[in-house]
């Protein structure tokens, strides 16, 4: 009897000492009593992927199986556009971006879309056999200017409407392929690799991938900046890490681990009142009003069948207001309500 509870104390104090170095907070998240979010239907099986507004009602969204909707009234109902898309092959609409009139979209395989019109028409461009990865990314510069990234962490820049396309970086073996990539508001880049196992960095025009290692042992899901500049990472077990040191990209503070239900984030956002959100699988969506310190899950989110696997916020340039997103798979969307 004595050497069982000498086992057991043993076990519980090798279980506080890990607990004490790994410096994780772990958090039993209290549900909200209410919440921001509107859960739109779709009614499609398809995956949401990305949204961009021309104006504050209009817009469009793209996902994938060949997934293009528009919506006339700010977000609340969509409706189906059909594009000049090649009939054959099954198209992932991965990226759409406007600037003012400006549109592009982004697909997979080998697919632009280009628009001057707010929308109205597009053209559809040859990217050719030669680029190095499929399409991921899409940012409209203005003024006939866009900037691709792809799959395997190439950067290209068309200033003629996509006739002619420029390598920014070309060298991806910094890279290590991707699983994320994210351009930030300064023009610098941040990708994970393809197997989570490190992460890469492209400063403001910057020709090649500076590779970072993990800040543990455990993969990286994903990589981005807040609204005020400063870095975050998700990785598996449900870490959420911050850094706060500019120019620092291996100095990161210690993790949060707001709940554990088996499930990892797959991103991060801060909403108009600063608060921080994150998505997961299985319904997982979380905030914290106060950095961090506590959590809260949305009564919205956990009520929706589904894995949320993005959450973006887009603030109009010409009025200042800011919508937000939440991407399901299988058509669900969440709207921000505030």
């Amino acid at each position: 009897m004595k050497n069982f509870f000498s086992k057991c104390f043993n076990l519980f104090l090798i279980f506080c000492i890990g607990i004490g170095l790994s410096g994780c907070t772990v958090s039993n998240a209290s549900m909200a009593e209410e919440s921001p979010w509107q859960s739109i239907q779709l009614n499609t099986d398809s995956n949401p992927l990305d949204i961009s507004f021309v104006d504050d009602e209009n817009g469009f969204l793209v996902g994938t199986d060949r997934l293009i909707l528009e919506t006339n009234d700010g977000g609340v109902s969509w409706s189906e556009r059909n594009l000049d898309i090649p009939s054959e092959g099954n198209f992932r609409m991965i990226s759409i971006d406007f600037l003012d009139d400006e549109g592009w979209i982004a697909g997979q395989p080998g697919l632009i879309l280009h628009s001057t019109d707010k929308g109205k028409n597009w053209v559809r461009l040859d990217l050719g056999s030669k680029l190095p990865g499929d399409p991921y990314l899409i940012t409209s510069l203005g003024n006939d200017s866009a900037e691709l990234a792809t799959t395997a962490g190439a950067i290209y820049k068309t200033v003629d409407g996509g006739s002619n396309w420029e390598a920014i970086v070309l060298d991806t073996s910094g890279s290590g392929g991707i699983r994320d990539l994210r351009r930030l508001d300064d023009g610098s880049y941040l990708s994970v690799s393809s197997l989570g196992n490190f992460f890469s960095y492209v400063p403001p025009n910057g020709e090649n991938w500076e590779p970072h290692q993990r800040a543990s042992s455990k993969r990286v899901q994903s990589v981005g900046s807040n609204t005020s500049g400063d870095v975050w990472m998700l990785s598996r077990g449900a870490e959420i890490r911050f850094n706060k040191q500019t120019g620092d990209l291996d100095n990161w503070q210690k993790p949060i681990i707001p709940i554990v239900n088996g499930y990892n984030y797959q991103d991060l956002s801060i909403d108009p009142n600063n608060s921080i959100w994150v998505a997961g699988g299985n319904g997982t969506l979380l905030f914290s009003k106060d950095q961090g310190e506590s959590w809260q899950q949305d009564p919205i989110g956990d009520a929706v069948p589904t894995n949320f696997i993005r959450i973006q916020f887009e603030k109009s340039k010409s009025t200042g207001m800011t919508k937000g997103f939440v991407f399901g798979e299988r058509g669900n969307l969440l709207l921000w309500r505030g």
